[in-house]
């Protein structure tokens, strides 16, 4: 694992160890105040060139940035971000997998470790990027996933942390998707903080609806995570020519489009599920159910032509993949 440190204003050299435990004060204020930020990406092996590649990582970086931001936390810049990445893929190359429904998956992780219990920024942190393979999320063999729309519990408000990837974020949702879990369902719909109406995310991922001819997703408003398969999705269905509008989603114009028959299809998207159909809306009392389609849906194109890029089995005119080795 990759491991560096902040001191006296500056990052010390950064370098390799083996992947273990680490030593930090119980008085670490990331443990108290939940000054951390993390982020998430994925390597994977060329299917057919056995060239190993990363997806978009400088979209990583950018967002880990703007996560320390929010949080008081020293950057850590887009250069040495992806230096650092690249030098421990190569370092554990043969820990990427060569199936094509797994890769491997970095946990860059950056939090306080100053030992203090002011509630104040962390005069000290530590840097962390750890290595684990993985399969998809979610199995893609079934009809999709099922929501459940969480019209109690929030994951986040304005003002708030919600567009930053930090800890804080991930537990806020734990209990309603425990709850969720315990009923037979696979996520949490969020709504927002203010009325309970309008669509966020789905569990960890964006979400997409295509009503009628149009793709519709919620905008970015400082509560939703800008994921990178968020804006990869955006940019292959501008693209494609399907039109696509970023904007404010309620639950009722959902049980509307449903109900006229213009609902055709919703899928959730991100980097540990990729993009993954959903089948079934629960709200309060009525279920919203999305049409079983055939094959030629837009969320599993849209799956197709990520995935063929990120193993190299298409051609990359975004110039989306980074080369490591």
């Amino acid at each position: 694992m990759f491991h560096q440190r902040w001191r006296n204003g500056v990052w010390t050299e950064g370098g390799f160890v083996p992947h273990g435990k680490i030593q930090i004060s119980p008085a670490a204020l990331g443990l108290h105040y939940s000054q951390a930020v993390f982020e998430g990406l994925k390597a994977y092996r060329g299917t057919s060139d056995n060239v190993i590649r990363l997806f978009r990582p400088d979209k990583n970086a950018a967002r880990l940035q703007a996560s320390c931001d929010r949080l008081c936390i020293p950057q850590v810049s887009t250069e040495y971000f992806l230096e650092a990445i690249s030098a421990l893929v190569s370092l554990d190359k043969k820990w990427v997998p060569d199936n094509r429904s797994q890769s491997l998956y970095l946990r860059p992780i950056l939090f306080g470790s100053e030992a203090h219990l002011s509630v104040r920024p962390a005069r000290s942190y530590e840097f962390f990027i750890i290595a684990a393979p993985v399969s998809e999320y979610f199995d893609r063999a079934g009809p999709g996933i099922s929501l459940r729309a969480e019209d109690h519990y929030t994951r986040a408000a304005p003002g708030g942390m919600g567009a930053a990837k930090t800890g804080g974020n991930y537990a806020s949702t734990l209990r309603a998707t425990e709850d969720g879990l315990e009923k037979g369902f696979d996520q949490i719909l969020w709504l927002d903080s203010k009325r309970h109406c309008f669509i966020e995310e789905a569990g960890h991922m964006n979400i997409f609806f295509r009503i009628g001819e149009k793709v519709l997703t919620p905008a970015l408003t400082g509560t939703i995570l800008p994921g990178v398969t968020r804006d990869s999705i955006i940019t292959l269905l501008d693209d494609w020519g399907v039109q696509t509008e970023e904007k404010k989603i309620s639950i009722d114009e959902l049980k509307n489009a449903m109900k006229s028959g213009e609902l055709v299809e919703a899928f959730g998207a991100g980097t540990a599920a990729v993009v993954v159909p959903i089948r079934r809306i629960e709200h309060r009392s009525t279920s919203i159910l999305i049409p079983n389609l055939d094959s030629n849906t837009l969320c599993n194109r849209l799956y197709d032509e990520l995935t063929g890029i990120q193993y190299g089995e298409i051609a990359d005119r975004y110039n989306w993949m980074t080369k490591i080795c």
